[in-house]
Protein backbone atom coordinates (compact mmCIF):
# COMPACT_ATOMS: atom_id res chain seq x y z
CA UNK A 1 0.00 0.00 0.00
CA UNK A 2 1.68 3.59 -1.20
CA UNK A 3 1.98 6.48 1.73
CA UNK A 4 -0.78 8.18 -0.31
CA UNK A 5 -3.25 5.37 0.54
CA UNK A 6 -2.30 4.99 4.02
CA UNK A 7 -3.24 8.75 4.99
CA UNK A 8 -6.86 9.31 5.96
CA UNK A 9 -9.07 9.71 3.35
CA UNK A 10 -10.26 13.27 2.77
CA UNK A 11 -14.38 13.87 3.01
CA UNK A 12 -15.85 15.65 -0.19
CA UNK A 13 -14.92 19.34 -0.76
CA UNK A 14 -17.75 21.37 0.30
CA UNK A 15 -16.35 25.07 0.73
CA UNK A 16 -16.50 26.75 -2.59
CA UNK A 17 -14.13 29.68 -3.43
CA UNK A 18 -16.17 30.51 -6.27
CA UNK A 19 -20.35 30.30 -5.55
CA UNK A 20 -20.83 29.59 -9.07
CA UNK A 21 -17.84 26.74 -9.60
CA UNK A 22 -18.24 23.79 -7.76
CA UNK A 23 -15.44 23.71 -5.01
CA UNK A 24 -11.69 24.26 -6.35
CA UNK A 25 -10.15 20.28 -4.79
CA UNK A 26 -12.12 18.97 -7.50
CA UNK A 27 -10.76 20.16 -10.31
CA UNK A 28 -7.45 19.41 -8.69
CA UNK A 29 -8.41 15.99 -8.03
CA UNK A 30 -9.72 15.57 -11.28
CA UNK A 31 -6.11 16.95 -12.64
CA UNK A 32 -3.94 14.25 -10.61
CA UNK A 33 -6.10 11.48 -9.36
CA UNK A 34 -9.40 10.98 -10.84
CA UNK A 35 -10.55 7.79 -8.84
CA UNK A 36 -9.48 8.94 -5.16
CA UNK A 37 -10.07 7.41 -2.36
CA UNK A 38 -12.49 9.67 -0.24
CA UNK A 39 -14.39 9.35 3.44
CA UNK A 40 -18.18 9.17 3.59
CA UNK A 41 -19.99 11.03 6.71
CA UNK A 42 -20.34 7.45 8.45
CA UNK A 43 -16.65 7.25 8.20
CA UNK A 44 -16.81 4.87 6.14
CA UNK A 45 -14.11 4.66 2.44
CA UNK A 46 -14.78 4.88 -0.83
CA UNK A 47 -14.09 6.34 -4.25
CA UNK A 48 -14.40 9.45 -5.78
CA UNK A 49 -14.87 10.07 -9.19
CA UNK A 50 -14.47 13.66 -10.95
CA UNK A 51 -13.45 12.69 -14.42
CA UNK A 52 -16.49 12.47 -16.86
CA UNK A 53 -15.41 9.07 -18.47
CA UNK A 54 -15.12 7.43 -15.57
CA UNK A 55 -18.88 9.04 -14.21
CA UNK A 56 -20.51 7.85 -17.16
CA UNK A 57 -18.72 4.19 -16.78
CA UNK A 58 -19.54 3.73 -13.00
CA UNK A 59 -23.26 5.18 -13.64
CA UNK A 60 -23.80 2.52 -16.50
CA UNK A 61 -22.22 -0.47 -14.77
CA UNK A 62 -24.67 -2.59 -13.63
CA UNK A 63 -22.00 -4.23 -10.68
CA UNK A 64 -22.63 -0.93 -9.47
CA UNK A 65 -26.28 -0.22 -6.91
CA UNK A 66 -28.08 2.81 -5.95
CA UNK A 67 -29.65 1.05 -3.23
CA UNK A 68 -29.19 3.16 -0.36
CA UNK A 69 -28.39 0.61 2.17
CA UNK A 70 -25.43 0.00 -0.37
CA UNK A 71 -24.15 4.11 -0.61
CA UNK A 72 -23.75 5.73 2.08
CA UNK A 73 -24.65 9.32 1.72
CA UNK A 74 -21.35 11.97 1.32
CA UNK A 75 -22.23 14.77 4.00
CA UNK A 76 -24.93 13.24 6.04
CA UNK A 77 -24.73 10.37 8.26
CA UNK A 78 -27.57 7.66 8.23
CA UNK A 79 -27.46 4.61 9.34
CA UNK A 80 -27.80 1.67 5.98
CA UNK A 81 -31.46 1.17 7.84
CA UNK A 82 -32.26 4.58 8.03
CA UNK A 83 -30.88 5.48 4.66
CA UNK A 84 -33.84 2.99 3.17
CA UNK A 85 -36.53 3.12 5.87
CA UNK A 86 -37.52 6.97 4.73
CA UNK A 87 -38.51 6.40 1.59
CA UNK A 88 -41.67 4.27 0.33
CA UNK A 89 -41.68 1.72 -2.36
CA UNK A 90 -41.88 2.98 -5.51
CA UNK A 91 -38.54 5.46 -4.89
CA UNK A 92 -37.13 4.42 -7.89
CA UNK A 93 -34.29 6.46 -7.66
CA UNK A 94 -33.15 4.20 -4.93
CA UNK A 95 -33.48 1.22 -6.34
CA UNK A 96 -31.90 -1.62 -8.82
CA UNK A 97 -33.32 -3.91 -11.81
CA UNK A 98 -35.77 -5.72 -11.26
CA UNK A 99 -38.03 -3.58 -9.14
CA UNK A 100 -36.36 -0.66 -10.54
CA UNK A 101 -37.37 -1.70 -13.99
CA UNK A 102 -41.26 -2.51 -13.32
CA UNK A 103 -41.63 1.20 -11.59
CA UNK A 104 -40.13 3.40 -14.76
CA UNK A 105 -41.99 1.31 -17.52
CA UNK A 106 -45.23 2.92 -15.39
CA UNK A 107 -43.92 5.87 -15.70
CA UNK A 108 -42.26 6.12 -18.96
CA UNK A 109 -44.90 7.05 -21.05
CA UNK A 110 -46.35 9.79 -18.74
CA UNK A 111 -42.10 11.47 -20.04
CA UNK A 112 -41.94 10.82 -24.03
CA UNK A 113 -41.56 13.87 -26.34
CA UNK A 114 -44.92 13.17 -27.89
CA UNK A 115 -46.39 12.99 -24.28
CA UNK A 116 -44.25 16.21 -22.96
CA UNK A 117 -44.97 18.25 -26.30
CA UNK A 118 -48.65 17.88 -26.03
CA UNK A 119 -48.18 19.73 -21.95
CA UNK A 120 -45.71 22.36 -24.00
CA UNK A 121 -49.29 24.74 -24.69
CA UNK A 122 -49.82 24.53 -20.97
CA UNK A 123 -46.23 25.00 -20.03
CA UNK A 124 -46.00 28.28 -21.91
CA UNK A 125 -49.69 29.51 -20.63
CA UNK A 126 -48.17 28.75 -17.08
CA UNK A 127 -45.33 30.88 -18.04
CA UNK A 128 -46.84 33.49 -19.37
CA UNK A 129 -49.22 33.95 -16.57
CA UNK A 130 -46.53 34.32 -14.04
CA UNK A 131 -44.70 37.16 -15.82
CA UNK A 132 -47.99 39.02 -16.85
CA UNK A 133 -48.16 38.71 -12.64
CA UNK A 134 -44.52 39.95 -12.43
CA UNK A 135 -44.96 42.98 -15.05
CA UNK A 136 -48.02 44.13 -13.12
CA UNK A 137 -46.92 44.03 -9.73
CA UNK A 138 -43.92 46.10 -10.93
CA UNK A 139 -39.80 45.72 -9.65
CA UNK A 140 -37.95 45.05 -7.44
CA UNK A 141 -39.21 41.70 -7.50
CA UNK A 142 -37.69 38.06 -5.79
CA UNK A 143 -37.45 36.13 -9.24
CA UNK A 144 -37.44 32.86 -7.03
CA UNK A 145 -40.94 33.39 -5.10
CA UNK A 146 -42.35 35.23 -8.48
CA UNK A 147 -41.37 32.72 -11.22
CA UNK A 148 -38.46 30.18 -10.32
CA UNK A 149 -40.48 28.50 -8.06
CA UNK A 150 -43.98 28.69 -8.61
CA UNK A 151 -43.68 27.45 -12.54
CA UNK A 152 -42.22 23.89 -11.85
CA UNK A 153 -44.93 23.60 -8.96
CA UNK A 154 -47.48 24.35 -10.75
CA UNK A 155 -46.68 22.23 -13.66
CA UNK A 156 -45.91 19.26 -11.58
CA UNK A 157 -48.84 19.72 -9.48
CA UNK A 158 -50.80 19.56 -12.21
CA UNK A 159 -49.58 16.84 -14.01
CA UNK A 160 -49.70 14.58 -10.49
CA UNK A 161 -53.47 16.02 -10.28
CA UNK A 162 -52.42 17.93 -7.44
CA UNK A 163 -54.26 20.71 -6.14
CA UNK A 164 -51.93 23.58 -6.37
CA UNK A 165 -53.67 25.41 -2.78
CA UNK A 166 -52.01 22.35 -1.00
CA UNK A 167 -48.51 22.89 -2.32
CA UNK A 168 -48.06 24.65 1.36
CA UNK A 169 -48.70 21.57 2.92
CA UNK A 170 -45.57 19.84 1.14
CA UNK A 171 -42.96 22.84 0.22
CA UNK A 172 -41.81 23.35 3.87
CA UNK A 173 -41.46 19.53 3.99
CA UNK A 174 -39.53 19.09 0.90
CA UNK A 175 -36.99 22.00 1.84
CA UNK A 176 -35.92 20.24 5.09
CA UNK A 177 -35.96 16.53 3.83
CA UNK A 178 -33.00 17.77 1.85
CA UNK A 179 -31.61 19.97 4.49
CA UNK A 180 -27.73 18.84 4.98
CA UNK A 181 -27.81 19.36 8.71
CA UNK A 182 -31.38 17.31 9.38
CA UNK A 183 -31.33 14.88 12.30
CA UNK A 184 -31.90 10.97 11.30
CA UNK A 185 -35.05 11.82 13.82
CA UNK A 186 -36.04 14.78 11.71
CA UNK A 187 -35.91 12.79 8.50
CA UNK A 188 -38.06 10.17 9.89
CA UNK A 189 -40.61 12.65 11.00
CA UNK A 190 -40.70 14.26 7.99
CA UNK A 191 -40.75 11.21 5.74
CA UNK A 192 -43.68 9.78 7.92
CA UNK A 193 -45.98 13.37 7.26
CA UNK A 194 -45.22 13.58 3.15
CA UNK A 195 -45.72 9.67 3.27
CA UNK A 196 -48.77 9.96 5.13
CA UNK A 197 -49.98 12.97 2.64
CA UNK A 198 -49.23 10.96 -0.28
CA UNK A 199 -51.16 7.98 0.87
CA UNK A 200 -53.96 9.81 1.57
CA UNK A 201 -53.90 11.19 -2.40
CA UNK A 202 -52.98 7.95 -4.02
CA UNK A 203 -56.08 6.67 -2.73
CA UNK A 204 -58.39 9.60 -3.66
CA UNK A 205 -57.28 8.94 -6.74
CA UNK A 206 -58.28 5.08 -6.86
CA UNK A 207 -61.62 6.26 -5.45
CA UNK A 208 -62.20 9.24 -7.73
CA UNK A 209 -59.58 8.83 -10.37
CA UNK A 210 -58.88 11.61 -13.33
CA UNK A 211 -56.58 12.80 -15.90
CA UNK A 212 -53.30 13.23 -14.14
CA UNK A 213 -50.58 10.53 -13.54
CA UNK A 214 -51.78 9.24 -9.77
CA UNK A 215 -55.29 8.27 -11.35
CA UNK A 216 -53.01 6.59 -14.32
CA UNK A 217 -50.72 4.80 -11.58
CA UNK A 218 -53.82 3.61 -9.90
CA UNK A 219 -55.76 2.08 -12.73
CA UNK A 220 -52.94 0.82 -15.09
CA UNK A 221 -54.14 -1.77 -16.94
CA UNK A 222 -50.36 -2.39 -18.43
CA UNK A 223 -49.39 -2.50 -13.85
CA UNK A 224 -48.46 -6.30 -13.64
CA UNK A 225 -49.34 -6.53 -10.48
CA UNK A 226 -50.98 -3.47 -10.33
CA UNK A 227 -49.31 -0.66 -7.95
CA UNK A 228 -50.74 -0.26 -4.48
CA UNK A 229 -51.32 2.36 -2.90
CA UNK A 230 -47.83 2.67 -1.17
CA UNK A 231 -46.07 2.39 -3.73
CA UNK A 232 -48.21 5.15 -5.78
CA UNK A 233 -47.33 6.99 -2.78
CA UNK A 234 -43.60 6.46 -3.31
CA UNK A 235 -43.54 7.39 -6.56
CA UNK A 236 -45.51 10.62 -5.71
CA UNK A 237 -43.39 11.54 -3.07
CA UNK A 238 -40.34 10.94 -5.88
CA UNK A 239 -42.12 12.78 -8.59
CA UNK A 240 -42.88 15.86 -6.38
CA UNK A 241 -39.19 16.41 -5.17
CA UNK A 242 -37.64 15.57 -8.43
CA UNK A 243 -39.90 17.68 -10.79
CA UNK A 244 -39.95 20.69 -8.57
CA UNK A 245 -36.67 21.03 -6.95
CA UNK A 246 -34.64 20.81 -9.42
CA UNK A 247 -36.15 22.79 -12.20
CA UNK A 248 -36.94 25.80 -9.41
CA UNK A 249 -33.61 26.10 -8.75
CA UNK A 250 -31.94 25.31 -11.99
CA UNK A 251 -34.66 28.37 -13.31
CA UNK A 252 -33.22 30.62 -10.49
CA UNK A 253 -29.37 29.91 -10.16
CA UNK A 254 -29.52 29.77 -14.28
CA UNK A 255 -30.88 33.55 -14.26
CA UNK A 256 -28.63 34.35 -11.65
CA UNK A 257 -25.62 32.58 -13.35
CA UNK A 258 -26.59 34.63 -17.16
CA UNK A 259 -27.26 38.38 -15.32
CA UNK A 260 -23.42 37.62 -14.23
CA UNK A 261 -22.60 37.18 -17.55
CA UNK A 262 -24.38 39.48 -19.29
CA UNK A 263 -22.61 39.24 -22.79
CA UNK A 264 -24.08 35.71 -22.80
CA UNK A 265 -27.51 37.47 -22.05
CA UNK A 266 -27.31 39.80 -24.77
CA UNK A 267 -26.54 36.92 -27.18
CA UNK A 268 -29.56 35.07 -25.84
CA UNK A 269 -31.41 38.32 -26.38
CA UNK A 270 -30.45 39.14 -29.82
CA UNK A 271 -30.79 35.83 -30.95
CA UNK A 272 -33.45 33.36 -28.60
CA UNK A 273 -32.66 30.39 -31.32
CA UNK A 274 -29.99 29.84 -29.04
CA UNK A 275 -32.45 28.81 -26.57
CA UNK A 276 -32.08 25.33 -27.02
CA UNK A 277 -27.59 25.29 -26.84
CA UNK A 278 -28.67 27.86 -23.76
CA UNK A 279 -30.43 25.45 -21.60
CA UNK A 280 -27.79 22.58 -21.81
CA UNK A 281 -25.07 25.06 -21.37
CA UNK A 282 -26.72 26.38 -18.03
CA UNK A 283 -27.48 22.84 -16.97
CA UNK A 284 -23.78 21.70 -17.54
CA UNK A 285 -22.18 24.86 -15.95
CA UNK A 286 -24.90 25.36 -12.84
CA UNK A 287 -24.86 21.12 -11.96
CA UNK A 288 -27.11 20.99 -9.18
CA UNK A 289 -26.55 18.10 -7.50
CA UNK A 290 -23.84 19.23 -5.65
CA UNK A 291 -22.97 16.02 -4.04
CA UNK A 292 -22.98 13.51 -6.54
CA UNK A 293 -24.40 10.49 -7.06
CA UNK A 294 -23.48 8.05 -3.93
CA UNK A 295 -23.66 4.30 -5.40
CA UNK A 296 -22.70 0.56 -3.77
CA UNK A 297 -20.29 -1.60 -5.54
CA UNK A 298 -21.69 -5.39 -5.63
CA UNK A 299 -18.87 -7.10 -7.01
CA UNK A 300 -14.92 -6.18 -7.56
CA UNK A 301 -14.74 -4.05 -10.77
CA UNK A 302 -12.16 -1.81 -11.96
CA UNK A 303 -12.39 1.63 -12.80
CA UNK A 304 -8.94 3.37 -14.98
CA UNK A 305 -6.63 1.19 -13.22
CA UNK A 306 -8.08 1.13 -9.64
CA UNK A 307 -9.46 -2.07 -8.00
CA UNK A 308 -12.66 -1.64 -6.33
CA UNK A 309 -14.19 -4.19 -4.21
CA UNK A 310 -17.30 -5.04 -3.60
CA UNK A 311 -19.45 -3.45 -0.55
CA UNK A 312 -17.16 -0.12 -0.99
CA UNK A 313 -18.70 2.91 -2.25
CA UNK A 314 -18.17 5.23 -5.22
CA UNK A 315 -19.56 8.80 -5.59
CA UNK A 316 -19.36 10.22 -9.32
CA UNK A 317 -19.56 13.85 -9.28
CA UNK A 318 -21.59 15.21 -11.39
CA UNK A 319 -20.63 18.64 -11.06
CA UNK A 320 -16.46 17.46 -11.42
CA UNK A 321 -17.56 15.52 -14.29
CA UNK A 322 -19.48 18.58 -16.45
CA UNK A 323 -16.05 20.57 -16.08
CA UNK A 324 -13.92 18.07 -17.18
CA UNK A 325 -11.72 19.74 -20.00
CA UNK A 326 -11.04 16.46 -22.06
CA UNK A 327 -14.76 16.85 -22.97
CA UNK A 328 -15.43 20.66 -22.50
CA UNK A 329 -12.98 23.22 -23.64
CA UNK A 330 -12.59 26.31 -21.21
CA UNK A 331 -14.86 24.40 -19.18
CA UNK A 332 -15.20 27.56 -16.47
CA UNK A 333 -16.66 29.76 -18.84
CA UNK A 334 -20.48 30.16 -19.84
CA UNK A 335 -21.04 29.60 -23.45
CA UNK A 336 -24.23 29.21 -24.63
CA UNK A 337 -23.59 29.19 -28.53
CA UNK A 338 -21.25 25.90 -27.17
CA UNK A 339 -21.90 22.71 -29.57
CA UNK A 340 -21.01 19.49 -28.28
CA UNK A 341 -22.00 19.26 -24.69
CA UNK A 342 -22.56 15.88 -23.81
CA UNK A 343 -23.29 16.97 -19.49
CA UNK A 344 -24.42 14.68 -17.10
CA UNK A 345 -26.44 16.81 -14.96
CA UNK A 346 -29.31 14.55 -15.54
CA UNK A 347 -26.85 11.55 -14.42
CA UNK A 348 -26.37 8.32 -16.84
CA UNK A 349 -27.24 4.65 -17.40
CA UNK A 350 -30.72 3.24 -16.20
CA UNK A 351 -31.51 6.14 -13.57
CA UNK A 352 -31.36 9.05 -16.88
CA UNK A 353 -33.90 11.52 -15.06
CA UNK A 354 -36.92 9.92 -16.13
CA UNK A 355 -38.74 13.94 -16.27
CA UNK A 356 -35.17 15.17 -18.29
CA UNK A 357 -37.50 16.47 -21.26
CA UNK A 358 -40.15 17.83 -19.18
CA UNK A 359 -37.75 19.90 -17.05
CA UNK A 360 -35.73 21.11 -20.53
CA UNK A 361 -39.21 22.39 -21.93
CA UNK A 362 -39.78 24.26 -18.55
CA UNK A 363 -36.38 25.97 -18.75
CA UNK A 364 -36.70 26.51 -22.67
CA UNK A 365 -40.22 27.93 -22.02
CA UNK A 366 -39.06 29.97 -18.91
CA UNK A 367 -36.04 31.57 -20.03
CA UNK A 368 -37.53 31.82 -23.42
CA UNK A 369 -40.21 34.27 -22.09
CA UNK A 370 -38.13 36.21 -19.69
CA UNK A 371 -35.85 37.55 -21.93
CA UNK A 372 -37.96 38.19 -24.06
CA UNK A 373 -40.61 40.34 -22.24
CA UNK A 374 -38.07 41.98 -19.73
CA UNK A 375 -34.79 42.17 -21.98
CA UNK A 376 -33.55 44.81 -19.63
CA UNK A 377 -33.69 42.60 -16.38
CA UNK A 378 -30.62 43.08 -13.90
CA UNK A 379 -29.59 42.67 -10.62
CA UNK A 380 -31.30 44.70 -7.81
CA UNK A 381 -28.90 43.49 -4.78
CA UNK A 382 -25.39 42.77 -4.08
CA UNK A 383 -23.80 40.03 -4.34
CA UNK A 384 -23.22 39.25 -0.26
CA UNK A 385 -26.92 39.72 -0.50
CA UNK A 386 -27.61 36.41 -2.46
CA UNK A 387 -28.83 33.54 -0.05
CA UNK A 388 -27.66 30.61 -1.77
CA UNK A 389 -28.44 26.68 -1.16
CA UNK A 390 -25.26 25.06 0.23
CA UNK A 391 -26.94 23.82 2.90
CA UNK A 392 -29.44 21.46 0.64
CA UNK A 393 -28.62 18.44 -1.67
CA UNK A 394 -29.68 20.66 -4.76
CA UNK A 395 -27.59 24.00 -5.00
CA UNK A 396 -29.18 26.99 -5.93
CA UNK A 397 -30.12 30.57 -4.58
CA UNK A 398 -33.18 31.03 -2.15
CA UNK A 399 -33.52 34.78 -3.65
CA UNK A 400 -32.96 36.80 -6.74
CA UNK A 401 -33.71 40.84 -6.40
CA UNK A 402 -34.24 41.69 -9.84
CA UNK A 403 -35.96 44.78 -11.49
CA UNK A 404 -35.47 46.07 -14.98
CA UNK A 405 -36.58 49.03 -17.32
CA UNK A 406 -39.89 50.36 -16.38
CA UNK A 407 -40.35 48.68 -13.43
CA UNK A 408 -42.81 50.22 -10.87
Amino acid sequence: MSDTEQQPAPTLPRQRTCPFSPPPELEQLRGTDPISRMRFADDSGGWLLTRHADVRAALADPRVSSHPGKAPQPWRNLAPEMRAEHYLPGFLIFMDPPDHTRYRRSLTKWFTMRAIRKLEPRIEQIVTEALDAMEAAGGPTDLVQSFALPIPLLVICELMGIRYEEREEFMDMVLRLQALDATPEELGALGARMNEFMMSLAAAKRKNPGDDLLSHLAHDPDADPALTDLEIAGIGVLMLIAGHETSANMLGIGTYTLLQNLDQWALLREDIGLIDRAVEELLRHQTIVQQGLPRGVTQDMEIAGHQVKAGEALLASLPAANRDPEVFPDPDRLDITREHNPHVAFGHGIHLCLGMELARVEMRQAWRGLVTRFPTLRMAAEPEEIRWRDDQIVYGVYNLPVTWDGAQ
